[in-house]
Formats: C-alpha cells, sequence, structure tokens
C-alpha cells in the first residue's frame, strides 16, 4: 500500500496518489498534569501509510497544569472549555477541532494511558484499506488484573447489548481507543453529557457507517476511573444513554412493541371476560372490561406517539445530512482560508493554542 493516499469523499472512501493525509489524535483531559506526560510520551510521530502526525489536546476546564504539561511535552494543538463539560462534550469538541484542522483520520485515547499508543496503527490499518470508517480498539478484558470479576462480566453484558442495538460486531462498547474518519465523524453526534462511546456505536450502526473492532493492548493502571464512580450509577446512565439511542433511531420499533404486547394481554382479558360472559357470569367481571378498556387506549396512544416519532425521524435524518453537507463546506472553506493566510483560525467558543512549525 506504499505511495498511496486516503481521500474521504462526501460519498465514499477511495485511495489516490495525490491526497496528503494526516492523522490527529485527540486525548480528552481533565486535571491530568501527572498522568499525560506518561501519555504524550509514548504517542507516535509518525505512522505508516499517512503524511503527517498530530496530537490534539482537549482541556475540559482542567484547575492544573493540564494545558502547561500539554505545551510542554509536544502536543500540536490544545483547545480549553472555560468549565468542565463532562467527557462527552469533550469528545465532540476535539471531533470539531481536529476536522477544522484537517484530519482525514481521527484518533481518540484516553489521557491516564490506559491503551497501548503502539496500536494506534492497528486502528488506523482497516480505514487505510477501506474496510471502515470507525474503527474500536477490544481491550483483553478477561486479562486486566485491576478490574472486577464482577466488572468483567457487566462489561461483556453491556457489549452484547449495544451490539444488539447496533447492529454491529463491536466486541468491547466502552473502550474509548477508537479511529474515525472525516466523513464519519462529522455525521456522529453526541446527545448525552455523560459519555460517548456508547452512543456513537448505535449511530454508527444505525447509519450504517463500516464499523470494525480490532483487538489492543492495554497498559498499566495509572489512576482510578473517573467514569465509573459507582457500578450502579454507571449502570443506570449506560441504559439511560442505550434506550435513548434506540429511541431515537428507532423510535417505530421503540413504540409499537410495547403496543403490541399490550394489545396481547388485552386479548386474553377480552377472552376471558367473555367465557365468564357465556356461561352467565359476565356481571362480575365487568371489571376485567374496564381493564381491557383502559390498556386498548394506552396500547392505541403507544401506536399513534411512534407513528409521530418515526415521522421526526425522517424530519431528523434530513436535518443531519444538511448538516452534514455544511460542515463539509464549512472544512473546505476553512482549508482554503488557511492556506490564503497561512493561519490557522478556530471558533472564539474555544480557547485555543496551535503550534508554529518554527516552534
Amino acid at each position: 500500500m506504499e505511495g498511496l493516499r486516503y481521500n474521504q469523499t462526501v460519498a465514499d472512501a477511495e485511495f489516490t496518489k495525490e491526497t496528503p493525509m494526516k492523522v490527529i489524535i485527540q486525548i480528552p483531559c481533565y486535571n491530568e498534569q501527572d498522568a499525560l506526560p506518561i501519555t504524550l510520551a509514548e504517542l507516535p510521530h509518525q505512522l505508516d501509510g499517512v503524511d503527517s502526525v498530530e496530537w490534539l489536546i482537549i482541556n475540559d476546564g482542567s484547575r492544573d497544569r493540564t494545558v502547561e504539561t500539554a505545551i510542554e511535552h509536544g502536543a500540536d494543538h490544545v483547545i480549553s472549555h472555560v468549565t468542565n463539560l463532562g467527557l462527552a462534550q469533550g469528545f465532540l469538541s476535539g471531533m470539531t477541532a481536529c476536522i477544522h484542522f484537517g484530519a482525514d483520520i481521527i484518533v481518540n485515547t484516553d489521557a491516564d494511558n490506559q491503551y497501548c499508543a503502539a496500536d494506534i496503527q492497528k486502528l488506523i490499518d482497516p480505514i487505510l484499506r477501506g474496510e471502515a470508517e470507525y474503527v474500536v480498539g477490544t481491550r483483553p478484558v478477561r486479562n486486566i488484573e485491576h478490574w472486577s470479576p464482577l466488572k468483567k462480566r457487566l462489561q461483556t453484558l453491556g457489549s452484547w447489548v449495544v451490539r444488539r442495538a447496533s447492529q454491529t460486531t463491536v466486541e468491547d462498547a466502552p473502550s474509548g481507543f477508537r479511529a474515525i474518519t472525516r466523513s464519519a465523524a462529522m455525521r456522529l453526534h453526541v446527545f448525552n453529557r455523560y459519555t460517548y462511546t456508547l452512543e456513537t456505536i448505535i449511530q454508527a450502526g444505525r447509519l450504517r457507517i463500516p464499523t470494525v473492532c480490532v483487538p489492543i493492548r492495554t497498559n498499566r493502571d495509572l489512576r482510578p476511573s473517573r467514569l465509573i464512580s459507582s457500578v450502579p450509577s454507571y449502570l443506570r446512565k449506560s441504559f439511560s444513554t442505550i434506550l435513548r439511542s434506540f429511541m431515537t433511531y428507532e423510535p417505530l420499533r421503540f413504540f409499537i412493541y410495547p403496543a403490541l404486547a399490550l394489545f396481547a394481554v388485552i386479548a386474553v382479558i377480552a377472552m376471558r371476560y367473555l367465557y365468564f360472559y357465556i356461561i352467565g357470569e359476565g356481571a362480575g367481571h365487568v371489571q376485567s372490561l374496564l381493564l381491557a378498556l383502559g390498556l386498548f387506549i394506552l396500547a392505541v396512544s403507544s401506536v399513534i406517539v411512534g407513528f409521530l416519532a418515526d415521522l421526526i425521524a425522517v424530519n431528523r435524518k434530513l436535518l443531519e445530512g444538511i448538516d452534514y453537507r455544511l460542515r463539509e463546506i464549512e472544512a473546505q472553506q476553512r482549508r482554503g482560508a488557511e492556506q490564503a493566510a497561512h493561519t490557522p483560525v478556530f471558533s472564539r467558543a474555544y480557547l485555543t493554542y496551535t503550534r508554529s512549525r518554527q516552534d
């Protein structure tokens, strides 16, 4: 594959020999001044099959020396939220910035050096080969010593649920070690404030974005996870994310299935009442008839809501298509403006730092 370049178009992905390709590795950070030097020391400056590799730090309202540490250790770009907005918003801001800075492939990793940086090549290889637009690293969950047996079982169960909801083959849904093409990044949206990991996989599956997983290695634990403060809290938030994502992308099925279950219950209650009515004891079971009527109203309402939600989903898909095209046009205009001025410009919504090539 030497000499080939990956060019992401609106329609699909194809290899060309003319377009230089850039990979930007983004790292969401919140008070990571201690772990960040270790993480950055492991990141690659070069990768096979690409022309340039840059590092982008998302400072999510840190109150320590995260920004200064990132700059001192070679980060090419730093964007900062004034206040802490959470991991999901940090991930989304990072993807927006990476698109702005001309990334063809965006690699996401954690600041705590959980993932082996040498495996970044594994993440981007399926994209370079044209096999996928979204690649998720699969951790060796069974061999992670600092994970409890309960956490391992919950991770396996949660990943199975996400596979069913997304119709993908992703084996480690909570993994934050990912590679995404520019085209796929512009199509993904994050609605919840908790985490992007589950929601973006479900979106990718429903949007038919080619998604694969590759085995990756992990490093020793530098600090406890900040995402999982407690197992019950993590389960509640994860279940809410999966449920909301399924309702967003499959609204008709979400409402029709409960309605069908209610109609089945109504049929049983109606047959029971009919039996007693035939044998002459119907007067004593009017309450069953009233219950069936109430459930019937609820079932019909669910069907109506399902069809309305499906119509709204059609409108959302149209808006997503418009949003994608606008983002593609904006990205092209930014590239043209930067080439003319030789100065990157980013939204005033973020505090930004970009390392000069003369540094």
